[in-house]
């Protein structure tokens, strides 16, 4: 693990000092030569998920596809909202318009005598122990994350524009990040303030973040996978994902018999990475099948017609602000 951390360091530097340093100064951003250097860190990260992304996951999907690839625009809308994400642009978004805040939140809470609490020493020795330390703060984030999930799923206000996400009909492994930008900055909010609370390394987050966030793209990929009776209960596959994405399963709860109405949020398979959630709290779905994508108001009429979510990103964008204020 130093070894990899030591690689990363070197290269991150390499191209800090090289590309971004040079252009800071010449813009006068001298005062946040520390912020940029984070910052290609992250820039770091996503090219290494993008090449990994493009050169295993690519390749699979082709081989084993759940389904025929036959809406390629969709697929490139996709492939334009994991650009942002990745290369940085969404967080340079966070960096003027919410770090600052946090910052000051932080700074007040310091002065004010809020320890600082690391949830690895909890447990004594894991400090020592680089890789221990890892995987206890991916469980932890994974189990927030599974709650955030639900949340999404369950509140109306948020799943208006969470369902910009569920409303891919082509899934691939592109389609991780198909959210409304709203939807990523609060969720983001989130993780951000329980790194804070749990007080995680910054070296770690990005790890965690890493780890997560290729796996995601790994389970929203056009993939016929699943990892087996056992498997299935320890990593969230394709499969299992794919049932959380469902038309009329992933985002519903299932039909009570003498209940009227229109269909209630909720669904199924909300774990991020581990389907231990799901299991502990009876969201798990674990039937072998490759169900086609969607949400129900694409395909099933409502009182005005089907709901249209957008083909191109700022179409996307604006319906979702008018779903969240009862618009659309």
């Amino acid at each position: 693990m130093d070894a990899l951390i030591d690689a990363f360091g070197a290269a991150q530097l390499w191209l800090f000092e090289a590309i971004l340093q040079p252009l800071m100064f010449q813009a006068g951003w001298g005062n946040f030569l520390e912020d940029g250097y984070n910052a290609m860190g992250w820039f770091l990260v996503g090219l290494i998920q993008l090449v990994v992304m493009v050169a295993l996951i690519a390749p699979l999907q082709r081989l084993w596809p759940a389904e025929p690839l036959t809406d390629r625009r969709a697929v490139r809308v996709d492939i334009l909202y994991t650009l942002i994400h990745r290369l940085g642009l969404v967080r340079v978004v966070l960096f003027f318009a919410v770090d600052p805040l946090f910052d000051e939140l932080f700074g007040h809470l310091r002065v004010a005598g809020w320890p600082t609490w690391h949830l690895d020493e909890l447990w004594p020795g894991v400090t020592d122990q680089p890789w221990v330390s890892l995987v206890l703060y991916l469980v932890a984030f994974d189990f927030v994350g599974y709650w955030v999930h639900r949340a999404q799923h369950q509140s109306d206000r948020w799943w208006a524009l969470h369902s910009l996400h569920h409303s891919q009909r082509q899934m691939t492994m592109w389609s991780d990040n198909r959210n409304h930008l709203l939807d990523d900055l609060i969720g983001d909010c989130i993780m951000v303030l329980v790194a804070q609370l749990i007080g995680i390394a910054p070296g770690q987050f990005i790890a965690v973040v890493a780890i997560t966030q290729l796996s995601e793209n790994f389970q929203h990929a056009n993939l016929r996978w699943w990892f087996g009776r056992v498997g299935e209960r320890l990593w969230v596959s394709p499969r299992f994902h794919r049932m959380h994405h469902a038309i009329g399963v992933g985002h519903e709860f299932p039909a009570v018999p003498g209940r009227s109405g229109p269909p209630v949020l909720g669904g199924c398979n909300f774990g991020v990475l581990l389907p231990w959630w799901d299991m502990l709290f009876g969201t798990a779905n674990f039937e072998v099948a490759y169900l086609p994508t969607g949400v129900r108001d694409q395909v099933e009429p409502g009182p005005h017609g089907l709901r249209d979510y957008g083909r191109g990103f700022w179409a996307q964008q604006w319906l979702g602000l008018r779903r969240l204020f009862g618009q659309g």
